[in-house]
C-alpha cells in the first residue's frame, strides 16, 4: 500500500522511518502539511500517516487507513472515519518513561523552589550573600508526603513508582465522570494531596478539573503539576493560587492553545521571575527511545490493517 507521512517535522531530527518503509510499498514524506496543501500532499496514497494535520472527511475517500503518531485523534474528524469505514490506528504507551522522568523532574525542581533560586542567583543575592548559601524559600522534602494523582493508567502508574522510591504515599483518585469507582472522588482526594499530578485525557469529565471552585480544597503549599493536557486544570485558577501563595508552586508542560502563538496569562507570569512556577514546551514526550517507539508502533499498526 502506498502511504504518505504529512508532518515528518513533528517527530524531530534523528528519527528512523525504515519499520514504515519495510511495510508499505511506497512512503512519501513531507515536513509540513498546510491545509492550502493537503489534497496534494495526499495524492493517491492508500495511507494517511499524521501527527496534528487535521484530516476532515473529504480526505478520507478511497483510503484504507490512518495512522495517528499520537495517542490522541482529535485533529481526525472520527464520525467521518466510522461513516466512511476507515480504519484509524493511533499509538500508546510510546513514552511513558520520558514522561514519568519529566513528570518527576518538574515536582522536584518545584520542591527544592529551583526557578525561585535561579532568579535569585541570577540577580545577584548569592553573591552578596552575608554568608555560604541562601535559605530564602523553604524547600519541600518529598519523603513522607502525599502524591495524588489523577488517572492510573499506564502513566500515572509509572509516575507513581519514581515518586514511592523517594518516601511519598500514593493515592489514586476516582476516575472523574466514573459512578461505580469506589477510590476517594477528586474532591476528597486533593485534600490530603502535598503534590497533585495529572496524566488523564482531557473531556467533558476532566476538563478544569481543577478550578477556582476547588482549588482551595488543597492544602496551602501543594505543588501541582500537569503534564496530560492544557485545559484539565484552569490555568488561570491556579495561577490566582500560586500568586496569592496558596499554591507552594505550578508547573505545566501543557496549554491549551499550542504553540501559543498569541501568548498565555503562565508565560506573561514567567516573566516575573519570582514565582515557583514552571512552563516547559509540550516536551515531556521527546525522548529520542519515545520518538521511535512512535515509528515501531505505527508499523505495528499498518501490519495490523492487513
Amino acid at each position: 500500500m502506498k502511504a504518505v507521512l504529512l508532518d515528518a517535522d513533528t517527530l524531530g531530527s534523528g528519527v528512523d522511518l525504515e519499520p514504515i518503509r519495510a511495510v508499505v510499498s511506497e512512503l512519501r514524506v513531507f515536513a509540513r502539511t498546510s491545509p492550502e496543501q493537503l489534497q496534494e500532499h495526499l495524492a493517491d496514497a492508500e495511507l494517511i500517516i499524521t501527527n496534528k494535520v487535521q484530516i476532515p472527511d473529504w480526505a478520507m475517500q478511497g483510503r484504507k487507513g490512518i495512522l495517528v503518531l499520537a495517542t490522541g485523534t482529535n485533529n481526525i474528524d472520527m464520525d467521518a472515519a466510522r461513516a466512511q469505514g476507515v480504519p484509524v490506528r493511533n499509538v500508546s504507551n510510546y513514552g511513558t518513561h520520558s514522561v514519568a522522568q519529566h513528570t518527576l523532574m518538574l515536582m522536584l525542581a518545584l520542591a527544592a523552589r529551583l526557578p525561585r533560586y535561579q532568579h535569585d542567583v541570577r540577580g545577584g543575592s548569592w553573591q552578596q550573600s552575608p554568608f555560604f548559601c541562601l535559605l530564602n524559600h523553604n524547600t519541600t522534602e518529598l519523603a513522607g508526603k502525599t502524591l495524588v494523582i489523577v488517572g492510573q493508567g499506564t502513566l500515572g502508574s509509572a509516575v507513581a513508582k519514581l515518586a514511592e522510591a523517594f518516601g511519598m504515599t500514593v493515592i489514586f483518585c476516582a476516575r472523574p465522570g466514573a459512578e461505580d469507582d469506589r477510590r476517594l472522588s477528586f474532591e476528597q482526594a486533593i485534600e490530603q494531596a502535598d503534590v497533585l499530578s495529572f496524566h488523564c485525557p482531557l473531556n467533558e469529565h476532566t476538563r478544569h478539573l481543577l478550578n477556582r471552585d476547588n482549588i482551595d480544597r488543597l492544602k496551602r503549599g501543594c505543588l501541582v503539576v500537569n503534564c496530560a493536557r492544557g485545559g484539565i486544570i484552569d490555568e488561570m485558577a491556579a495561577l490566582w493560587a500560586l500568586q496569592s501563595g496558596h499554591l507552594g508552586g505550578l508547573a505545566v508542560d501543557v496549554l491549551p492553545v499550542e504553540p501559543p502563538s498569541e501568548g498565555h496569562p503562565l508565560l506573561s507570569a514567567l516573566k516575573q521571575g519570582n514565582l515557583n512556577l514552571i512552563v516547559t514546551p509540550h516536551n515531556a514526550w521527546i525522548s529520542p527511545q519515545a520518538r521511535q517507539n512512535i515509528i515501531n508502533l505505527t508499523a505495528d499498526n499498518i501490519r495490523a490493517l492487513g
